[in-house]
């Protein structure tokens, strides 16, 4: 089984309910509402339950990328087999980031994420996300980019932060 077979990971602009829930639980505010909305959902008993969420603003030549929250609960619901498929995939939010990734790739030359916590960091190196010169700031390159280009979009990524 492959976490495929289960998850569905979409962009929406249509944001459920749970998932505003979730978010506000996690960071105390209104979820954004500006695009990019990326939402993960469990197909399950006949329903597609969202489980996982994260946002992502363009900012031109760049994509911003945060407010990741899964609803961890829903792996107890989940069967062996699934959970086990979760685990190999790098988890929930480790799916949706690289979903993520390759979905917004072919339009913007690097993607940033502002990262607070361990293991969100974590799984956003996993992802392939690097270090740059600002604590905190993580960059994914979807393609080369020249030292000075690279150097103006950290710099116009780190103008944002947090985000």
């Amino acid at each position: 089984m492959k976490i495929e077979d289960f998850i569905d990971v979409r962009e929406t602009e249509d944001v459920p309910a749970a998932l505003e829930s979730l978010f506000q639980r996690k960071y105390q505010r209104a979820l954004p509402q500006f695009p990019h909305h990326v939402a993960a959902y469990y197909r399950g008993d006949g329903v597609a339950i969202p489980v996982c969420y994260v946002h992502f603003t363009d900012c031109g030549d760049i994509l911003l990328g945060g407010g990741a929250s899964v609803d961890n609960r829903m792996l107890r619901r989940m069967t062996n087999d699934q959970r086990a498929a979760v685990h190999a995939a790098g988890g929930l939010y480790h799916h949706v980031l690289a979903w993520s990734v390759r979905h917004f790739a072919p339009r913007f030359a690097a993607i940033f994420g502002y990262c607070g916590d361990t293991l969100a960091e974590r799984v956003d190196r996993a992802v392939g996300f690097q270090s740059t010169a600002h604590e905190r700031l993580l960059v994914f390159w979807t393609r080369d980019v020249d030292a000075r280009r690279r150097g103006h979009m950290v710099e116009k990524a780190n103008a944002f932060v947090p985000f």
